[in-house]
């Protein structure tokens, strides 16, 4: 009975074993041969991870296609806190390696997310170091980062990307479309752990953006910076601007601002430094307009180079107000008036012209109008309507009161005199070209309008001239071998009560050079000069070392018979 019962339980528990087998074995075939499909989707979903990637951003190129924005593979550390065992002792060796609050990255490995940033874009030293720790949970990311090559150089015109490679402020910004890479998809597979093993790329990340080529030169705008820099220090200024144009293309060869920022760091600089200046920001001109207002008069045909006026021996009343001169004058031609730079003989000139006149020719040079710029935040400036003058608004505008420009804006309006009358669009970008350097798109140079007749254009560059001569207020912009035109300015500022300051000055100085064939336009304005601030002695030495400098490299022979002014270093120009 013993041996009878042992066997019924081994058939019984067989018997179990059997039909417990043939469910699994009957579960098995509908997983894998009728559910294959979901069972592949969820192992998926569990081992490969689609991570969107941005392509390689373009380069910017200067005119003579040297490197001013490169993209570089840099590595950004990244932690999975469920992985960190130690996060004290963690955060504590992270912290000394990459220079940061250690409670901040504790707390960023002590969160519940599963993933944190520890640094973005670190150095190849820093992840280095932190490679050689080991540490667990702690990851490596390849990521793409900017990199300025020339640091501070042109660095408000050529702006900079935030983290992610976005362009956020000048020609990156306005022409990201085009140097943005294209996005796409990698697909990465990770193991248990969650370690990355292998990753494939589609064909998409092969793509990187387009390039850009500037009309800008790397030289001249060193020139210009350095120059710029040299006057702002000297005269301990709150900063400059200078600009280089090519007046008859309305090509930008250099945009140099002072203090600089490296848009390698931006975040350790102001913001205030970030953004062009000479393209947002306006001010008040003051005797640079003067040669606008001379245009004016000579192109409505009732006033000659020639004419005098009288300028009240220094002193004209005009209602309430009375404007002056720093010197006192009798009568003065309307080139005299613009060598010695009159404030009354511009009024009177202005009072024979008359408002509508003036008004409409200042709107055809440009000013109170955005110039359409390829750079993002440009003003328009401000000019009132001629409707809304009044006598003495009327007054203080043809001597540059009353009226806003930017830097770009004045030598834009000056380029055209230099171009015998006719206004040209200024801009940054001469090509766009693809990853194998193909040409996309060119731009060429852009006529906006004719502004004056040529005759009067002469005739302005003419009076131009004799600013720079004995007696003028530009003659320490004087050019050994070169013929120069220009018109300094020297202009008070508003104040925070809204009236103009007795000891913060814009001095500025804007020509070209040579004067019969213009090459170089070139406007300097140095913001609140301590000491001197007349702009014949602030801003003109900077016009005639950029200047100079630039024609020597760009080997434009002196001209022919031109007899140089010697100026002694004890006369002190004004303008």
């Amino acid at each position: 009975m013993t041996n009878k019962y042992m066997k019924l339980r081994v058939f019984l528990v067989g018997l179990v074993f059997i039909a417990l087998f043939a469910v699994i074995g009957a579960k098995a075939v509908h997983l894998q041969v009728y559910r294959s499909p979901w069972l592949a989707e969820i192992a998926s979903s569990q081992y490969e991870k689609s991570l969107k990637s941005i392509g390689k951003r373009g380069t910017v190129y200067d005119r003579n296609l040297r490197e001013m924005a490169v993209t570089i593979d840099v590595t950004s550390i990244a932690a999975r806190p469920s992985r960190i065992a130690q996060p004290q002792g963690t955060a504590k060796k992270l912290s000394k390696i990459l220079k940061t609050d250690r409670r901040k990255i504790l707390k960023k490995i002590k969160s519940k997310s599963p993933f944190v940033w520890i640094k973005r874009q670190a150095n190849p030293k820093e992840t280095a170091a932190v490679q050689a720790l080991e540490l667990a949970g702690i990851e490596f990311v390849p990521e793409r980062n900017r990199f300025y090559p020339n640091k501070t150089l042109a660095s408000q015109a050529l702006g900079f990307t935030g983290l992610d490679g976005y362009g956020l402020e000048g020609i990156e910004f306005s022409y990201d479309l085009y140097l943005r890479g294209t996005d796409s998809n990698q697909m990465v597979y990770k193991d248990a752990l969650g370690k990355v093993f292998n990753e494939r790329q589609t064909a998409a990340d092969l793509n990187t953006g387009h390039n850009i080529i500037l009309t800008i030169d790397r030289a001249i705008q060193y020139i210009a910076e350095s120059a710029l820099e040299e006057s702002v220090n000297e005269y301990s200024a709150r900063s400059g601007m200078a600009i280089v144009m090519e007046p008859h293309t309305g090509a930008i060869l250099a945009m140099a601002h002072a203090p600089f920022f490296n848009p390698n760091a931006y975040m350790d600089f102001n913001k205030e430094l970030w953004r062009n200046r000479a393209i947002t920001d306006p001010f008040e001109p003051g005797s640079t307009m003067k040669i606008f207002s001379a245009a004016a008069a000579i192109e409505s045909g009732n006033v000659k180079a020639h004419d005098i006026f009288f300028c009240e021996n220094g002193a004209y009343k005009i209602g309430r107000n009375v404007v002056h001169d720093i010197k006192k004058h009798g009568w003065l031609s309307l080139q005299q008036i613009i060598k010695y730079s009159s404030n009354i003989g511009a009024v009177k000139v202005s009072e024979k012209l008359g408002r509508k006149k003036l008004y409409t020719m200042y709107r055809k040079f440009g000013f109170g109008v955005k110039t359409g710029i390829d750079s993002p935040g440009e003003t328009a400036g401000s000019l009132a309507p001629y409707k809304r003058w009044t006598t003495v608004d009327t007054a203080a505008i043809a001597f540059g009161y009353g009226v806003a420009v930017s830097a770009l804006q004045l030598i834009t309006a000056t380029s055209a005199i230099a171009n015998d009358g006719v206004l040209m669009k200024p801009y940054f970008v001469q090509a766009i070209t693809d990853q194998n350097h193909e040409l996309l798109k060119q731009f060429q140079p852009q006529k906006a309008r004719r502004v004056i007749s040529r005759k009067t254009a002469r005739t302005v560059r003419a009076i131009m001239k004799t600013v720079i001569t004995e007696g003028g207020t530009g003659v320490n912009a004087a050019l050994e071998g070169y013929t120069v035109c220009g018109k300094t300015g020297t202009a008070r500022k508003l104040d925070e009560s809204g009236t103009y300051s007795k000891s913060n000055y814009i001095a500025s100085f804007v020509g070209f050079t040579p004067a019969e064939k213009p090459r170089l336009a070139i406007v300097v304005i140095i913001d609140e000069p301590q000491g001197k601030y007349y702009g014949g002695t602030v801003a003109a030495p900077v016009f005639r070392r950029i200047a100079r400098e630039t024609l020597n490299y760009l080997n434009i022979p002196p001209e022919g018979g031109v007899k140089q002014f010697a100026t002694s270093h004890r006369i002190e120009a004004r303008g």
